[in-house]
């Protein structure tokens, strides 16, 4: 009997369940076509019928005597049912249920809430999660109010199991997990937060239930504000959490250390009265107990170091009592704390360096200390050097390595004037160590040396470690280490990156690398070359280095060297085509190495493009080098899209008109790129690249207009395409307006709405958050640089176009310019924009400049700004402004 048939006859009755019950057993059965053919009917039954499907399946998951793993797959298909990933796929899922009728859905709910109570636990963890699925739909409209009261009642009836007891409280956890601290009152707040505590007491028999309710605490932090301001309220939060750190069970101590870390990042000015309790915690934990623990323990004073970076980032002498208190916990237990630390470091696990996933007690240790010493600068160094020099010339390798490990970890934060002695007394010992027996210790020692040339050789600066007398010795010791293994070399090639970087516009010191840069070159190939590397994170590593290598020398000197190297990189890329792929991981390895060419080659053509003596070379090569790319496309992978792309862009740049004899050919993978939705990096990149081909070609190209314009706007009205796309966009139309002219005439009609529109959306935005904010202030500024380049491309011929949107942009500007969370780049916009306005339509505009004050108010702001760009455009719009009115009267 077909399943569909099944439901239209028998709603809701058992016999429906029945049958789910074995579909849903056939579609995890070990033979495709019994699998095929369930999920098949599955499908038909949600498609035709989806109330009663997830009814059928809370009936399954709910019901204690069907099998396991239908009731598992029931669980599972019911959370898929309501949240995704995708965001435009799980608001169609909520639009779902919303939908369903009010009956249906609290069958359900109810069917849901039976299930806590089940004798199967991965029964009960399930429907925890899909209750917490459906209440981040509900709870915000305010359409399950009894959801928190049903709960607690769980907990406080004395007969209930603990079993029920710890199912609740594992749903209260995952219910604050998915909903925000604004959508419950502050009763229903106190009363999670009471059954939590409740569930943390020591005198709970069950640990099951002490651990879900130190789980649950964990995600209710966020609401428990209120709470931790009434100081009764938070001692006793407090006292819990404590007593959970000194459980009988690792797994309890581990979750209320993860509270600790949470409330020392959340709650940190309100540890003052706990803050010796925590250090003994922390400390017995970090010193005796079992690894995932003390992982934590070393967190919650991580979480204390970033609060610190961070409030001593926004501090300035003269501020007021309204600043958020500082109170310097780290500097307090410095004594203390630098020790314990450093005892962590001798901890090191035999395979730590070649797995790059391991994070052990002696990582989370030195990560710690380098956190440490950003925070209180200075005072680290005596309490660190002492354990360097009694560990750095033991026997025991874990000795060398931590020591080398502590040397370099506490690199940032004290000042150059403290760390040049010992940094400059360390060097040769440090360069020797590269030659240690032990590869953990080589490893520890590359890395180190790449710390100190990343933050102490800046010669631009008047300041580096590396003198013209050592660096041949430098040199010479990094290329022999960069043969070691390849985690050794791995670090190695950092080292060399921050090298050639340190020497970038450092005016007569950019010279001194330059001997060195064929050797360097060749050896950095070689690396890249190698087949050692269990993955091709050694070749990657090798490339970008290359690449800064190129970026970062004097052009002047070393032209020769990188023209010489351009065919050798072109040659490698053409051998790629011919790789044979048998598998998805050739060609997965395929796309990686070709990613990693592009991205060489798109620097050379950039290097060698910036100079007109250089700039014939790539016109030279311009036409091998592009059929590579449009090979490379062919080979039809995602991140070599990417990569082509950009390189594609910078060839643009560098050929300029002569590029035009390439669109043919190039078109269809652009329109590929500029409909690549699913990678929206390859999309946007594709956009950006537009903008390089308008900047070079210039009307030229128009024949491609239409088409490109047609994918932009479909783009733009597109739900699935990535928000971050969206703002490049506009600021491409700018582009196009700008090489073609009063030609933009036949899209003003379509653009303009769009841009109109987005500015309507940027005045409704809730920039409630930093990502929101820089957002926001993305999308304006892109709407700014559409207008100036539509208004610039039709200035001299069909200005009068932009006369009726006059206003609107006028108003746009006047909103952006109240507001306070603009950025340095939306300000130089608007002002640039204002001025094209007044420049391209004239008198036209004059009775709209006349009232608008805020005009004066934003120029006065500008030409009072220490930024010379902008106080120069201010200038110039102020006079475009000016000769409006001049011309008229």
């Amino acid at each position: 009997l077909r399943l569909y048939l099944v439901i239209v006859v028998l709603p809701y009755r058992t016999e429906m369940a029945m049958e789910i019950t074995q579909f849903l057993l056939s579609a995890q059965s070990p033979d495709a076509k019994v699998r095929t053919e369930a999920e098949g009917q599955l499908r038909q039954f949600q498609e035709q019928n989806l109330p009663s499907f997830l009814l059928s399946l809370s009936f399954e998951l709910s019901t204690d005597g069907k099998p396991t793993e239908s009731r598992r797959l029931a669980g599972i298909v019911l959370k898929n049912s309501l949240d995704a990933k995708d965001a435009t796929r799980k608001e169609h899922l909520v639009q779902q249920w919303v939908a369903i009728d009010i009956t249906v859905k609290s069958q359900i709910k109810g069917l849901l809430l039976k299930t806590l109570g089940s004798s199967v636990h991965e029964a009960r963890h399930t429907a925890a999660q899909v209750i917490a699925k459906i209440a981040s739909i509900e709870i915000p409209r305010k359409e399950w109010p009894d959801l928190i009261g049903s709960l607690l009642v769980y907990m406080t009836q004395q007969d209930r199991p603990a079993s029920l007891k710890q199912a609740t409280l594992e749903t209260l956890g995952y219910v604050c997990e998915e909903i925000s601290h604004q959508d419950l009152v502050q009763d229903e707040v106190n009363s999670v937060l009471t059954a939590v505590v409740q569930g943390m007491n020591v005198t709970e028999q069950s640990p099951e239930v002490r651990l879900a309710a130190t789980r649950a605490l964990y995600n209710a932090l966020d609401f428990a504000q209120t709470n931790f301001e009434n100081e009764m309220e938070r001692n006793y939060i407090m006292k819990m959490v404590c007593e959970t750190a000194m459980a009988k069970e690792a797994e309890i101590r581990q979750a209320s250390f993860e509270c600790l870390v949470s409330i020392a990042s959340t709650y940190y000015e309100m540890l003052e009265p706990y803050m010796q309790t925590i250090f003994e915690l922390t400390a017995n934990a970090v010193r005796g107990d079992e690894e995932g623990v003390a992982l934590q323990a070393i967190e919650v004073w991580s979480s204390i170091c970033d609060e610190e970076i961070e409030l001593q980032d926004f501090e300035e002498p003269e501020t007021g009592d309204s600043e958020p208190p500082h109170s310097h916990f780290i500097e307090k237990a410095l004594s203390s704390l630098v020790p314990m630390l450093l005892e962590t470091l001798l901890k090191q696990d035999e395979d730590q360096d070649q797995d790059d996933g391991v994070w052990n007690l002696s990582m989370a240790g030195g990560t710690c200390l380098g956190l440490v010493a950003r925070t209180v600068g200075d005072a680290i160094v005596p309490l660190v050097m002492p354990f360097v020099e009694a560990n750095i010339l033991k026997t025991d390798w874990r000795s060398r390595e931590a020591a080398t490990y502590a040397f370099g970890s506490i690199l940032e934060g004290p000042s150059i004037e403290k760390l040049s002695p010992m940094v400059h007394a360390g060097l040769d010992f440090l360069l020797k160590a590269m030659r240690d027996e032990n590869s953990h210790v080589k490893d520890t020692t590359a890395w180190t040396l790449s710390r100190i040339f990343e933050l102490l050789h800046s010669p631009s600066a008047g300041f580096s470690i590396i003198s013209p007398a050592n660096l041949e010795r430098v040199v010479g010791v990094l290329l022999e280490s960069i043969k070691d293994a390849p985690h050794v070399a791995e670090k190695v090639c950092g080292a060399i990156y921050y090298l050639a970087q340190g020497y970038e516009d450092a005016g007569t010191s950019s010279s001194l690398l330059t001997p060195f840069l064929p050797n360097i070159i060749s050896c950095l190939i070689a690396t890249a070359d190698r087949t050692d590397g269990s993955d091709s994170k050694l070749r990657s590593s090798a490339y970008e280095t290359l690449n800064e290598v190129v970026r970062c020398s004097d052009l002047a000197e070393t032209s020769q060297i990188i023209i010489q190297l351009l065919p050798v990189i072109m040659n490698k890329l053409g051998q790629t085509v011919e790789l044979r792929i048998l598998s998805s991981e050739d060609r997965e390895k395929q796309g990686d190495l070709q990613a990693s060419l592009c991205g060489v080659l798109q620097v050379i053509i950039q290097k060698l493009s910036s100079i007109d003596e250089t700039k014939s070379i790539i016109l030279r090569f311009a036409d091998q080098i592009m059929v590579l790319f449009l090979q490379v496309f062919a080979c039809r992978s995602s991140t070599v899209h990417e990569e082509a792309m950009l390189a594609i862009g910078a060839l643009a740049y560098a050929t300029g008109p002569e590029f035009a004899k390439y669109m043919p050919e190039f078109y269809k993978y652009l329109e590929m790129g500029l409909q690549n939705f699913e990678e929206y990096q390859v999309c946007a990149i594709s956009v950006g690249v537009v903008g390089d081909i308008c900047r070079a070609l210039d009307d030229q190209i128009l024949p491609y207009c239409d088409g490109i314009m047609t994918l932009l706007l479909k783009d733009l009205s597109s739900g699935e395409l990535h928000r971050s796309v969206k703002p490049p966009i506009f600021s491409c139309f700018g582009d196009i307006a700008l090489a073609i002219g009063e030609h933009f005439e036949k899209y003003v009609v379509y653009a303009v709405p769009m841009m109109q529109r987005a500015a309507e959306v940027c005045a409704q935005m809730e920039l409630s958050d930093e990502e929101m904010v820089e957002y926001g202030n993305h999308l304006r500024r892109s709407i700014f640089e559409a207008y100036s380049g539509i208004l610039q491309g039709f200035k001299s011929s069909k200005a009068e176009l932009m006369l009726p949107h006059a206003q609107h942009l006028l108003q746009f500007i006047e909103l952006v310019s109240k507001d306070k969370q603009r950025d340095e780049n939306v300000t130089k916009a608007a002002v640039a924009v204002l001025g094209d306005l007044a420049d391209a339509l004239g008198s036209n505009v004059k009775m709209l400049f006349q009232d608008r004050s805020f005009c004066t108010e934003l120029l006065g702001e500008c030409l009072q700004s220490g930024d010379e760009q902008l106080k120069e455009t201010a200038t110039w719009t102020q006079g475009m402004i000016g000769r409006v009115f001049s011309v008229c009267g």
